[in-house]
């Protein structure tokens, strides 16, 4: 396979990884959170590395999820004192945690390869690069090996909690009544986002996997009013956004997840703009509709 095929399915993988789990942040219009633990899991890979001084032990997946879901209960935690917004929560929140862990990768951990323009941009040039060997067989980039398990977990929760995430969504309180946990599926859901965060760390960077997780759950949700085809949409989108944006970045020579990002975000704001559903021009000749019949309704009273 051509290194520009290997580039294109890694990121296509982890498109359609963040963006299942997204489907259900943007509904509960949690997509800032996703943000928040997007950049503050870089604390807990840096932790567990002085624990283990290991870049490759799987303890710092565990840590970065670890701080991913203190991340979200620190947010919530601040923002049911009712002192201020979730939005406010967010900002004291994210800003702290991924200050200290670069704040810690600059005093301690200079001379390792923990590079924060890495975390932030990420680079999938570089993926097909790391290779995993089983038995002195190549079986391709490590990346897409390990986020292709990512996207087998998403999938079955997915899958299987369906009902539960569908009702805690949509009326979480009649899903305690009806004996589901909201906080469970909520902080399950939570773990998800924080585990696809750290697999995607290393090829696409933070900045990406928010617009993963965001952009085309937003087109689905703008396209359509079912929850089973928002889903099919939104891995059509993440699709057609990675695999567009890999063969522009190849054919512009700049970098694979800029344009990802720029693409997603094009794509992402013409559907907002031409939904024939809930566009924004759809929505204006609504509502240009209704004020020329409360016109005509207030001449014929006159």
């Amino acid at each position: 396979m051509s290194m520009i095929n290997e580039i294109t399915l890694i990121a296509v993988v982890v498109a359609v990884a963040c963006a299942l789990p997204g489907v259900f942040l943007v509904l509960r219009g949690a997509t800032m959170v996703s943000d928040a633990i997007t950049h503050t899991v870089l604390l807990g890979i840096v932790l567990a590395f002085f624990i283990t001084q290991d870049l490759n032990s799987p303890l710092l997946m565990i840590g970065a999820t670890l701080v991913g879901l203190a991340t979200v209960w620190l947010i919530e935690t601040i923002q049911r004192s009712r002192l201020v917004s979730n939005d406010a929560a967010i900002g004291i929140v994210f800003p702290l945690f991924f200050s200290i862990a670069i704040i810690m990768i600059t005093l301690y951990a200079g001379d390792v390869h923990l590079d924060v323009d890495a975390v932030l941009m990420g680079e999938l040039a570089f993926a097909p690069f790391r290779r995993l060997d089983l038995l002195g067989y190549d079986l391709g980039p490590q990346s897409l090996w390990v986020m292709l398990v990512i996207l087998i977990i998403n999938s079955f929760f997915i899958f299987f909690f369906y009902k539960e995430l569908k009702v805690t969504t949509f009326d979480p309180a009649f899903a305690a009544a009806i004996g589901f946990s909201p906080l469970i599926i909520h902080y399950a859901l939570m773990t998800l986002v924080s585990l696809t965060a750290v697999g995607a760390y290393d090829s696409v960077g933070s900045i990406l996997i928010v617009g993963f997780m965001v952009g085309p759950a937003l087109s689905g949700y703008v396209l359509t009013h079912s929850l089973n085809k928002m889903i099919v949409i939104t891995v059509i989108m993440a699709v057609i956004n990675s695999v567009s944006g890999v063969r522009l970045a190849f054919w512009f020579d700049t970098t694979i997840a800029g344009m990802i990002a720029v693409v997603t975000g094009l794509t992402t704001l013409l559907i907002l703009m031409f939904s024939p559903k809930k566009g924004l021009f759809q929505h204006q000749i609504s509502q240009n509709k209704a004020r020329r019949n409360l016109n005509r309704e207030i001449e014929k009273m006159a």
